[in-house]
């Protein structure tokens, strides 16, 4: 019965029309590469070789089982190629500008494990990322949950982590009521066009606050910075990874029991073929170490 050694060796004699350059080719002698095609003929019951004069002519049989061969050897290459779900080439992860932050913490570990990665990061709206998502522009993004929890069948949805959502102050505000310090106080609001922004309102209503608009703002962390500097006050995510507990100059106070709570995620395409990449992103993502943990 033919090898596979065979075939791989009556391939480079077909092209090169020569035992000797064929031999170097497959890395082996003139010898045995002589020796395999004999018993390739033996193999097949008929001769493939005009072995007449310097040159190594195909006979008719050999001419017939070429291009078969050939076919053989490519269908074998398909099978030994690296699975789409490789650890290895390009991948683009986006997130939104609160996440962005501990997803490249994620991606670098990632990167450690698997140098073989190219790893592309952005930051945009969660709607935004979706929609890249979607069209194949990004593989997996780390976006904000719609308030509906809707999510078109073209997606799959995995849940990272929540976050709730309190009322963030300067230290030195003492008092603990948050509707005193909400209407005695400039609110700075966080974009109200975008998720998390549909998550204060949610908040706010479902506590009855009222509060003192003051500033809209659509990055939390000046929204942050802001506070600090006593400018005003703010209903916000806390983020994972914030460690605002911790910040002298600010204090974190509950509007809710329970309360209402920012769910953050990783969407991809359900069809994407890459699982276990997808799937190893988003452990990484859930497995590096928080703020204050």
């Amino acid at each position: 019965m033919p090898t596979l050694r065979m075939l791989k060796t009556f391939k480079a004699v077909a092209r090169t029309g020569s035992f000797s350059a064929a031999a170097d080719k497959v890395a082996l002698t003139q010898a045995a590469v002589s020796l395999q095609m004999r018993g390739l003929e033996l193999a097949l019951g008929r001769q493939l070789f005009d072995r007449r004069g310097r040159q190594i002519a195909l006979t008719q049989h050999g001419h017939t089982i070429w291009p078969k061969v050939e076919q053989i050897l490519e269908l074998l290459a398909e099978l030994e190629a690296k699975p789409s779900d490789a650890m290895e080439g390009p991948v683009t992860i986006g997130a939104v500008v609160s996440v962005i932050g501990a997803l490249s913490l994620a991606v670098a570990r990632l990167k450690a494990a698997h140098p073989r990665l190219d790893v592309r990061l952005l930051s945009a709206r969660s709607d935004e990322l979706a929609g890249m998502v979607e069209a194949g522009e990004v593989d997996v993004a780390a976006v904000v949950a719609r308030a509906d929890q809707t999510l078109p069948d073209t997606l799959k949805w995995t849940t990272l982590y929540t976050e709730p959502m309190m009322l963030v102050v300067s230290r030195e505000i003492i008092d603990n009521d948050p509707q005193r310090i909400l209407r005695s106080h400039g609110f700075l609001r966080f974009d109200g066009r975008v998720r998390t922004g549909q998550v204060v309102e949610q908040a706010l209503q479902k506590s009855s606050l009222t509060v003192n608009e003051y500033l809209e703002l659509n990055s939390i962390e000046t929204i942050v910075a802001l506070v600090r500097e006593k400018v005003g006050v703010a209903v916000l995510p806390l983020l994972n990874r914030g460690n605002w507990q911790n910040d002298p100059l600010l204090r974190v106070i509950s509007i809710g029991s329970p309360p209402v709570l920012r769910t953050v995620g990783m969407v991809q395409r359900a069809s994407d073929d890459r699982k276990a990449l997808m799937r190893e992103i988003v452990d990484t993502f859930q497995a590096t170490p928080r703020a204050g943990s």
